[in-house]
């Protein structure tokens, strides 16, 4: 099972405020999520196999809700196959919202240290080594207020550098204090923070989550994100976790993207490619529907 079908990761949602209320049906927790003025949605992570007769009780639990609509999006990564997922009656292969990437990066961690580097591109060695060279320390931290500040402090610069979206400093809080496996990584020069990560260790697989670094020139060129992710695949070796997960590339053939450039860091790494979502949603609200994505669309222009 996928850790994101375990209590942890819900109650992680429900404390940060990411959904409404977490409903059980039939052993599944599907999250109520607000959309838009006291607009609500149903959203179902999927691990496995779905009956075709689940589809009519998801369309009737969204119906009970008032929520505009229902979206299922599957995970396949953790056997590497593809669900067997049967076409569920009225819904459509697509999605409002992509939540899990269709396609990420990993690593078999069956093999050795020395088969995983030669598998790296060589400016991924050559960056690794350059970190270690330039005596960049990094260390497993504990999960205090003022080390997540540390993290957080360099998300800020992330984001004002990059210009993707973040969350509240309370979410990552509560995301490294409510789930069990999750981990503060964070790369030192000369004891001055200047990388942050975040990643989730477990014995199936283990997952780079979220990362933070400096604008600052003077080290922007060490590397230091480098060491740190090698530092996180040897530590799931050790584990004996059985994959390693880079969580969200682009599309390969996707020339647009806006994953592209943390893709070409992923694949530094591993040559891996996987297929690993499938999305599939019913409305039932379908003007309401059409103005959202209106609303999306306009605010994209």
């Amino acid at each position: 099972m996928s850790f994101w079908q375990e209590k942890n990761w819900w109650e992680m949602l429900v404390k940060s405020k990411q959904v409404e209320k977490i409903i059980n049906l039939w052993d599944l927790l599907i999250e109520k999520r607000s959309i838009w003025f006291w607009k609500y949605w149903l959203f179902v992570l999927w691990v496995e196999s779905i009956e075709k007769n689940k589809g009519v009780e998801l369309i009737n639990l969204c119906k009970k809700e008032n929520c505009v609509f229902v979206q299922i999006e599957t995970i396949n990564s953790y056997n590497w196959t593809k669900n067997m997922l049967i076409k569920l009656d009225n819904f459509k292969s697509w999605y409002y919202k992509k939540f899990i990437t269709p396609y990420t990066a990993i690593i078999n961690l069956s093999t050795s240290e020395e088969e995983i580097l030669s598998e790296m591109k060589p400016k991924g060695r050559y960056n690794i080594r350059l970190a270690e060279k330039k005596w960049i320390v990094v260390k497993e931290v504990e999960k205090t207020e003022s080390n997540i500040k540390i993290f957080y402090d360099l998300l800020l610069q992330t984001t004002s550098r990059d210009k993707f979206s973040w969350n509240t400093f309370a979410y990552y809080k509560t995301f490294l204090e409510t789930i069990p496996n999750s981990t503060l990584f964070i790369a030192y020069k000369d004891d001055v923070p200047i990388s942050a990560w975040i990643f989730v260790f477990d014995e199936n697989i283990s997952i780079y989550y979220y990362w933070a670094s400096t604008n600052d020139e003077n080290y922007r060129n060490l590397m230091a994100p480098y060491l740190l992710q090698w530092t996180a695949i040897k530590k799931a070796k050790v584990i004996w976790s059985r994959y390693y997960d880079f969580l969200w590339i682009a599309t390969p053939w996707d020339t647009n993207s806006s994953l592209l450039w943390v893709t070409d860091f992923k694949l530094k790494f591993t040559k891996g490619i996987v297929n690993v979502s499938d999305s599939y949603i019913w409305v039932n609200k379908k003007f309401i529907y059409f103005v959202l994505n209106l609303l999306r669309k306009l605010k994209n222009i």
